[in-house]
């Protein structure tokens, strides 16, 4: 597996301060998570309400925009701030059917040149 610079540097604090023995046992874990998030999103059923909340850098918008717009049967809500000089974070409130709210986080959870993703389900 090959990793990007920052990345590495990231997960080797991430290993120091969990101590975790190496890499390998942090990636384990990581993939673990993943797992069980992917299990957690497949079993929603129903009709649901949710908040996605979506960080990244300003000059990534693109993605962004082309999801919302795929997924605009679910989207009550849109909120757009910029955080710091570069970096911005989305949240949109949505209600509907939970495999299209699950579906739309994969979406996001897929691209790249998202910092990060968070879902967060309430009734």
């Amino acid at each position: 597996m090959s990793f990007p610079d920052q990345m590495i540097k990231e997960m080797d604090q991430i290993q120091k301060s969990g101590g975790f023995a190496g890499r390998s046992e942090l990636v384990r874990a990581a993939i673990r998570l993943l797992f069980e998030d992917s299990r957690e999103k497949n079993t929603l059923s129903g009709h649901m309400n949710a908040i996605i909340v979506v960080t990244h850098d300003e000059s990534n918008e693109a993605p962004i925009t082309k999801l919302k717009h795929e997924f605009e049967d679910i989207v009550k809500t849109h909120i757009h701030n910029k955080i710091s000089q570069n970096n911005c974070v989305e949240l949109f409130l949505l209600e509907g059917d939970a495999k299209m709210i699950s579906s739309m986080t994969r979406e996001f959870q897929k691209e790249d040149k998202l910092k990060s993703v968070k879902l967060v389900m309430f009734e």
